[in-house]
């Protein structure tokens, strides 16, 4: 299975293994001047050509030059990789069954099968635990990229970080800010601040890196800081079932920590960010995955000039084209992607494209298959106009679709296709009431309390996770999107605050909740 690359490590791998010594090969050398030859107990030992000298950062062999050690490159790019320390709030898990999604359990350890459980069900809510704040840690890795202090990590590091602090060898401890992340790419970037100071930085590689090239892996693995591990380039274009984009191979060991960190090449340039490993263990067997240098270089560059990466979205769910789907539609190669399902409120519901239409091309790109069409599409800036052929009733035809931009959750992607579309901006108008929603089921009035920010207002007027919110300012609710029409109506009024009316077990209130300012 595959594991993030700090996931939770298994168990040592049995007893400390005794040290062996090895015998050296290379000896003091003897020069001689006219004898090519040095005999020992009647054996001959011919040197080499090219008699290694100490200085030598390598040997020649019949393909190049081979290292003899690491130590030069490590040298030169150690200082610019840092260790991550990530704090966070989240709520504390409710034990206990019979809980509803995103609503605490009735009380603590009881069993639903259990004669006490409807009477502890039926208990006001001022006499049930409620789920409070708890701090949470997370470690990881990263390298600077700018000498003003610019650092890169993955996104599931950072992800829900209030605080962030990055350590250097030299134990330097300073605070960052998050300047974006890409959950697609599990890449995210961050800024030190420290006004005026300048950070030793690597870059990333111009050229592809080749499988089995060498392969150098620094990170902080487990929090024990800098650490080296070599290996070589194991494969490329590594589908691990991260959305289209492709992963580099490695065998050098990648551990939990290790998420974040770069993988060097012997010019000292990064050929991948470290981010996932397959592992039945939990700990490294040999295989983990790093995006590629060319992808993250396009991500990053993004992230530093919006905060955001925005990508074309073409709005269809598609499928693979096998064997047997081509001859079902008569196609004559087994390739393309074949649209299953058009997303509602998407570009392609506009656009004259049809479920069982089976794209051929981008423009003028080939597609091979469904990953080809979602990275091709996703290279392309929203609002782009592209020619889609497709191949419809045994004859190949020509779709003009305007591409939108490529939601920014999983939960906005859901939305979208139960034909709920929000823009944008719907996220940030709930962040600022401290709410997140969720649809009712049908047939009911208004719409759910999924989660409730612990440090918003809201939390402190008592709303929890599982209230219904009926009204916004006095506008009856139908759906998430009504609640952010609410938030809206009360800023454009220049208000601070907006009136909810809320519904918690049967009864009703109403709750002025300030919003976040931002």
């Amino acid at each position: 299975m595959l594991k993030s690359g700090d996931a939770q490590p298994g168990a040592r791998n049995g007893p400390k293994s005794s040290l062996k010594r090895v015998g050296q090969r290379a000896g003091t050398a003897l020069t001689m001047a006219a004898c090519a030859t040095l005999l020992i107990g009647g054996f001959a030992l011919t040197p080499s050509v090219a008699q290694l000298k100490p200085a030598d950062p390598g040997v020649e062999t019949p393909f190049g030059r081979a290292p003899l050690s690491f130590a030069d490159v490590i040298e030169k790019v150690k200082p610019s990789v840092v260790s991550i320390s990530v704090t966070g709030s989240n709520r504390t898990a409710q034990r206990g069954g019979g809980a509803t999604p995103g609503q605490p359990s009735p009380f603590p350890d009881i069993p639903e099968d259990s004669p006490f459980y409807e009477f502890f069900k039926n208990l006001p809510r001022e006499f049930r635990g409620q789920p409070q704040p708890r701090p949470t840690q997370a470690q990881g890795s990263g390298f600077l990229i700018s000498e003003d202090g610019y650092v890169v990590t993955n996104n599931h590091v950072i992800d829900g970080a209030g605080r962030i602090q990055v350590s250097f060898d030299d134990q330097e401890k300073l605070e960052a800010e998050l300047v974006g992340t890409d959950a697609r790419t599990d890449l995210a970037l961050l800024k030190i601040k420290a006004e005026g100071k300048s950070f030793p930085h690597v870059a990333f590689a111009t050229n592809d890196a080749r499988v089995g090239d060498w392969a150098l892996a620094v990170g902080n693995p487990f929090g024990l800081g800098g650490t080296v591990t070599a290996g070589i380039v194991s494969a490329q274009g590594r589908d691990i079932g991260s959305g289209p984009y492709d992963f580099l191979q490695i065998d050098a060991a990648v551990n939990r920590g290790n998420s974040g960190g770069p993988t060097f090449n012997l010019q000292g340039e990064v050929i991948g960010v470290n981010t996932a490993i397959f592992s039945p263990s939990g700990g490294n067997v040999g295989i983990a995955f790093a995006v590629p240098s060319r992808t993250a270089v396009e991500v990053i560059n993004q992230l530093r000039e919006k905060g955001t990466v925005s990508r074309g979205w073409l709005g269809v769910k598609i499928q693979n084209v096998d064997e047997d789907t081509a001859a079902a539609i008569g196609l004559a190669q087994a390739k393309g992607a074949l649209v299953s399902e058009i997303t509602p409120g998407g570009p392609a519901a506009d656009s004259g494209l049809r479920a069982q239409d089976a794209i051929l091309q981008v423009n003028t790109d080939d597609i091979s298959d469904s990953r080809d069409l979602a990275r091709k599409i996703a290279g392309y800036a929203p609002d782009t106009t592209v020619d889609v052929k497709v191949w419809r009733n045994n004859q190949e035809e020509i779709v003009k679709v305007k591409l939108g931009t490529f939601p920014g959750s999983a939960e906005e992607i859901a939305r979208l296709e139960q034909g709920n579309p929000t823009d944008d901006t719907a996220g940030t108008e709930l962040q600022q009431l401290g709410l997140t929603l969720a649809p009712i089921r049908t047939g009911e009035e208004g719409v759910s309390v999924a989660e409730v920010d612990p440090e918003s207002d809201a939390a402190q007027k008592g709303i929890r996770a599982g209230d219904v919110i009926l009204e916004v300012g006095g506008t009856v609710v139908n759906g998430p999107n009504d609640v952010v029409e609410g938030i809206r109506k009360a800023k454009e009024l220049g208000r601070r605050a907006v009136m909810l009316s809320i519904k918690s077990q049967e009864q009703r209130r109403i709750v002025p909740i300030q919003l976040k300012q931002g």
